[in-house]
């Protein structure tokens, strides 16, 4: 039964870092954190070297979970440890998803082809397309709003007739 709970905690702590990474996007990266995350918005071209000022925010998601894992390793407080491991596999999946499939930093694998990959690439890319803290939308990375799932230019045609 035990290893059950362990299990939930890690599972309900991987999708809490979903909203966790959406509310620090919008509210601190498009923020007072914006310095950090500018360059992220800014073409390709004209970056200069591999790493961004962004990868800082590597280290501040690392430091709950770490921390996690101390406590929950030296103290009675064992959930805490599968708090650390949720937002690890969060981490290392918001990894692969956004460093490796979306930017493609690593070469590891090309496009994938389902309606969801559809839609997160289509998400990001709208996201993406503003260069500036200001009028950002799709903050989030797994979950995306319904109308990514559809043609771009079927939503774009929907969204203007909303307007």
């Amino acid at each position: 039964m035990q290893v059950l709970i362990y299990i939930g905690i890690t599972l309900l702590t991987i999708l809490g870092m979903e909203f966790v990474a959406w509310t620090a996007h919008k509210y601190l990266m498009h923020g007072w954190l914006w310095i950090w995350h500018e360059d992220h918005h800014k073409p390709h071209h004209e970056k200069h070297g591999f790493f961004e000022k962004n990868d800082l925010f590597f280290l501040v998601f690392a430091i709950p979970s770490a921390t996690s894992y101390i406590i929950g390793l030296a103290t009675p407080q064992r959930w805490l440890l599968f708090v650390g491991i949720g937002i690890s596999i969060y981490g290392l999946i918001y990894f692969l998803i956004h460093d490796v499939y979306i930017h493609q930093r690593f070469k590891w694998f090309r496009q994938l082809d389902s309606k969801y990959s559809r839609a997160i690439l289509r998400a990001h890319g709208d996201h993406h397309s503003k260069t500036y803290k200001e009028d950002g939308e799709s903050f989030g990375l797994l979950i995306v709003h319904p109308k990514y799932f559809r043609k771009r230019s079927e939503w774009k045609t929907k969204n203007a007739a909303e307007k």
